[in-house]
């Protein structure tokens, strides 16, 4: 009889139908695509309250300031401040789980295998950058020169999702790779070059916050309340010290433990155990008992829960865990914040004229397209690493123009770079939007055809 006939299950036929008719969503919530859908619906969203009758409101609405107050000592940022400045930290606390996975046992573990992939971002990051400062050497829009630099995850690894089986999977993992090198170098521009003023007391308190969750690590401690809180104290001393806070968030990832507090062989060996007791419990039931009632049954349920706790590791289980809030509502509700535009025709052309706006254009979809291939070539000429099997060239330039979707991060480093100058940032998101789209378009087209 199938574990699954209605028999054997405790649901009722109702419980069964709706099952059934929320699974489309289920799969919609799971579907690697999604994350890539909300952004442009968010992005659109955003566009199109820009542009309506509803602009004024769109815009003070994330410029009301929030926050708390104390007697005379008040603490409080504009809406956008906490979406970009605290949100996003959550962003690169996730960013930097991955990062430090890919590091201990992914593909930037092997330096033969991720050689090639760090070459490609080097190029990816290095040609757009100069790009962009060949439009912009003699303007004021020269401290720009990050925003091309970016790659969108999301939206790339979206674009490759529905190419589906027309490209080898090993593409996904290639571009994942060169992304999170992307956004390392990212991470270090944002730190270098577009934080305020230093405070180094604010600097030794942070150092000394995060030498504590070290500490915490190497003892041993795996408690979330306790990396939850150092990270919090992190983030108020960073953004006190003038670099941009979200740098917390990669900073606070590289102290969660990344062991098991037990091996897997105790794993099996205690839910065995546990199995057993289970099945004894069940055997010794008279009667058509309710499961509710069984409280022994429930409490070896709980210690099988137990023990899959200890054997996972806090880095893989928070990941899980943060991977679709970030996607599904952090993301999206940073591109409804950032992407709004407004349009005007004459205003349009002007922006569309601007060195500011050529410069990310070109550095975004030349620059991508051209510095991830030609570095990813240099480096195989040099014998330094491999491609993964079944990836050519051919895909690395498709690669190279997804890479072109800059958008969340370019808008993020946009924002670092021109603070109080909203032409400026008018003029950032105009190319960044049509930078993306081309890339977009672009990529798919080659990796369809060629790939």
């Amino acid at each position: 009889m199938s574990e699954d006939d209605p028999s054997r299950s405790e649901q009722t036929r109702l419980e069964r139908k709706f099952e059934r008719a929320l699974s489309p969503f289920q799969e919609f919530v799971n579907d690697q695509t999604t994350s890539s859908k909300l952004l442009i619906i968010c992005t659109v969203a955003a566009l199109f309250l820009a542009n309506s009758p509803y602009a004024d409101a769109y815009r003070e609405l994330f410029e009301t300031p929030v926050g708390l107050v104390y007697g005379d000592h008040t603490f409080g940022l504009t809406l956008r401040d906490w979406i970009n400045d605290g949100l996003m930290t959550l962003f690169f606390f996730l960013l930097g789980l991955e990062i430090k996975r890919e590091m201990l046992v992914g593909e930037l573990q092997d330096m033969r295998r991720s050689l090639p992939v760090i070459f490609a971002a080097l190029g990816g990051m290095l040609i757009p950058a100069l790009i962009f400062v060949a439009f912009n050497h003699n303007t004021e829009f020269l401290h720009g020169w990050g925003i091309p630099m970016a790659t969108d995850t999301a939206f790339a690894v979206g674009i490759l999702a529905m190419l589906g089986g027309r490209i080898p999977a090993a593409t996904i993992t290639f571009l994942t790779a060169l992304a999170i090198i992307d956004d390392i170098g990212a991470i270090l521009v944002i730190a270098a070059f577009y934080s305020q003023s230093i405070s180094f007391p604010h600097l030794i308190a942070a150092a000394v916050v995060i030498g504590a969750l070290v500490q915490c690590n190497i003892l041993g401690i795996r408690s979330p309340t306790v990396y939850l809180a150092g990270g919090i104290l992190v983030w108020a001393a960073i953004m006190g010290s003038g670099i941009h806070p979200t740098v917390a968030g990669i900073l606070v990832a590289a102290t969660i433990p990344a062991r098991p507090k037990r091996k897997p062989r105790w794993f099996l060996r205690r839910t065995e155990q546990l199995v057993s007791r289970f099945r004894e419990l069940e055997q010794r039931k008279t009667g058509g008992q309710p499961m509710l009632g069984e409280a022994e049954q429930h409490a070896v349920i709980e210690s099988v829960q137990d023990a899959a706790a200890k054997t996972a590791t806090p880095l893989r289980t928070w990941e899980h865990v943060l991977d679709r809030p970030v996607s599904l509502f952090v993301m999206p509700v940073f591109a409804l914040a950032n992407a709004g535009i407004p349009i005007d025709t004459q205003a349009f052309e002007a922006l569309l004229s601007s060195p500011l706006t050529h410069g990310v254009i070109a550095g975004l979809v030349l620059g991508k397209a051209l510095g991830i291939p030609l570095f990813a070539w240099l480096a195989l000429r040099l014998n330094l690493g491999r491609l993964p099997e079944g990836i050519n060239l051919n895909h690395i330039i498709g690669i190279g123009l997804l890479g072109g979707m800059g958008f969340t991060m370019s808008i993020f480093i946009a924002g670092l770079g021109f603070p109080g100058m909203p032409e400026a940032m008018l003029a950032a998101k105009t190319g960044i939007l049509v930078a993306s789209l081309l890339a977009g378009i672009g990529g798919y087209l080659w990796l369809r055809l060629r790939g």
